[in-house]
């Protein structure tokens, strides 16, 4: 075949970088297709793709487990009612991040998430964003989320609802509960900025959107990383 440049099938990988809809298709000296302009790697699953050419378009042969990307649960068991947030608790829960799919696509970062959850570690990667965790007008409900600020500085998440600011040296939120960070040798002699927030004590669900299909950490508007609610509340006393 010649060099062609043709729409990309993608079979519900992500291989295509922004406003890029076609790429360069070529036969290599072993027969195979070659093509250019598409990522290495699906950014979802980390599959590598398997190319043909057929019907005036390149087709990827294996389908992508995660077409829409990943939206990642995790639970945090907060008994203490005390939660600690932050960017970087990995003196005390930390996990390797080479251990399974690259960290840079959404199946990689979906694994450290869940690894570090193991743990006791709510964790999530929010780039240098700077978010913060706010209350929302639901009991036991929080955001993870960087708001925007207007013309007049005014957020668009009201100022009273920030119950801590993560400054994201480490591109991240971590959070856990203070007691079960502290027996496990935690130290904030060890730490950067944190806060500790109180909260109902009991069981809190983390729903991770940044792994989600077409997820823009620097949209224009309010950015939600995550939903965290209270779904187990702790046994009264």
């Amino acid at each position: 075949m010649t060099v062609e440049k043709l729409p990309l099938v993608s079979n519900g990988h992500a291989l295509l970088p922004k406003r890029v809809e076609e790429v360069t298709a070529f036969e290599s000296s072993f027969g195979e297709v070659m093509v250019t302009g598409a990522h290495s790697r699906c950014a979802d699953c980390d599959q590598a793709p398997v190319y043909a050419v057929g019907e005036g378009a390149v087709h990827v042969q294996n389908p992508c487990p995660f077409p829409g990307g990943i939206t990642t649960q995790v639970t945090l068991e907060v008994p203490s009612g005390q939660m600690i947030v932050t960017d970087d608790l990995r003196a005390v829960y930390d996990v390797d991040f080479d251990a399974g799919a690259s960290y840079n696509t959404a199946l990689g970062m979906a694994q450290v998430v869940e690894a570090m959850a193991a743990l006791g570690c709510a964790f999530g990667p929010v780039f240098n964003t700077c978010p913060g965790l706010y209350r929302t007008d639901e009991p036991d409900s929080y955001l993870i989320a960087a708001p925007v600020i207007d013309e007049t500085d005014v957020p668009s998440l009201p100022e009273e609802t920030q119950l801590a600011r993560i400054d994201t040296a480490l591109w991240a939120y971590s959070i856990a509960d203070v007691e079960d960070w502290k027996a496990k040798g935690g130290d904030v002699e060890q730490l950067g900025k944190y806060t500790v927030v109180d909260v109902t004590p009991g069981t809190y669900r983390f729903t991770l959107h940044t792994g989600e299909r077409g997820f823009d950490h620097y949209a224009e508007g309010t950015v939600v990383f995550a939903h965290v609610e209270l779904v187990t509340p702790a046994p009264a006393h």
